[in-house]
């Protein structure tokens, strides 16, 4: 919906914002490939232009809302040009199959899929003209990746107060668990994390608000949050003990939800990279030369 309403025509922006706006029209975007996904400005899903429009060859892989979407916004190199544009693809459209991926550890209720593309035919109306290099992403992922720094501190905050209930609740040696003091003490630090946690998503929106946020600072925030989250809600699965690792009381579930949260808009790794560039000037993820000798 982000990049429609950034990219988009006037004309395509009347016809599908509307509908997405009331969630009648469900979108998916998909730019992650199975062999491109930190190094998503390498993908190789193919657009070439033919008359009327664009055939799209390629495969997209970990794509939200893919199998079940209305319309996808999908990301392919021109082939003339070899920057990167944008297309909106319809789900019936001749030769996309979209394939659910199974057996993931956490947010299960996201249907994350594989999508083929084998010679889709988009008209020219539903190229996205404001979208043509790969910077255009920068927006799009700055806002995703703040979406899920909040989604990890509402789950955290659920975390702390289901914990807080069971240690006051639950007695062990004949005191409840809240009374003793290692448990005191990761109950004070999930809390912690948690209004900090608050403080970084509550200043990331309000530079977004502004028009001040870069794209290594809504990484920055992102992977430092997801970090801090993964902390608490591990926290809270200890104070748990065995119960921790049944979804019954819920912490079990968010336990392993964290995982994906903590790899996907851009992995940990990655989103401190992208801040780090920002900070130093120094891309470190660029291939060094095959030429350069180890120092090993």
């Amino acid at each position: 919906m982000l990049t429609i309403a950034t990219s988009g025509s006037e004309a395509q922006k009347r016809k599908y914002l509307p509908s997405l706006a009331q969630l009648t029209t469900m979108a998916s975007w998909a730019l992650t490939e199975p062999n491109h996904g930190s190094d998503a400005s390498a993908l190789s899903t193919a657009a070439t232009k033919v008359e009327g429009g664009w055939i799209l060859e390629g495969q997209k892989r970990w794509i939200g809302n893919s199998t079940f979407a209305d319309v996808l916004v999908v990301m392919a190199r021109n082939t003339t040009t070899k920057k990167i544009n944008a297309f909106i693809v319809k789900k019936d459209a001749p030769g996309l199959t979209a394939t659910k991926i199974e057996n993931k550890i956490g947010l299960r209720m996201l249907q994350n899929g594989d999508i083929l593309f084998k010679k889709v035919f988009v008209p020219d109306e539903d190229r996205l003209p404001g979208f043509n290099s790969f910077q255009d992403t920068n927006i799009p992922l700055s806002v995703a990746r703040v979406m899920v720094a909040w989604q990890t501190i509402g789950i955290s905050i659920g975390v702390y107060d289901m914990c807080y209930r069971y240690l006051m609740e639950r007695k062990q040696f004949g005191a409840p668990l809240a009374a003793f003091q290692i448990t005191q003490q990761k109950l004070a630090q999930m809390l912690g994390n948690i209004q900090a946690m608050n403080l970084v998503g509550w200043r990331l929106c309000r530079m977004c608000e502004n028009g001040k946020m870069s794209l290594g600072q809504a990484s920055l925030g992102k992977a430092w949050v997801s970090a801090r989250a993964r902390e608490t809600v591990a926290l809270g699965r200890e104070l748990l003990g065995g119960n921790g690792i049944v979804t019954d009381f819920l912490v079990g579930k968010a336990f392993c939800d964290f995982e994906p949260f903590h790899t996907g808009e851009g992995s940990y790794d990655i989103n401190n990279l992208i801040a780090a560039r920002e900070i130093t000037g120094f891309a470190s993820f660029k291939p060094t030369s095959s030429a350069q000798q180890s120092r090993l």
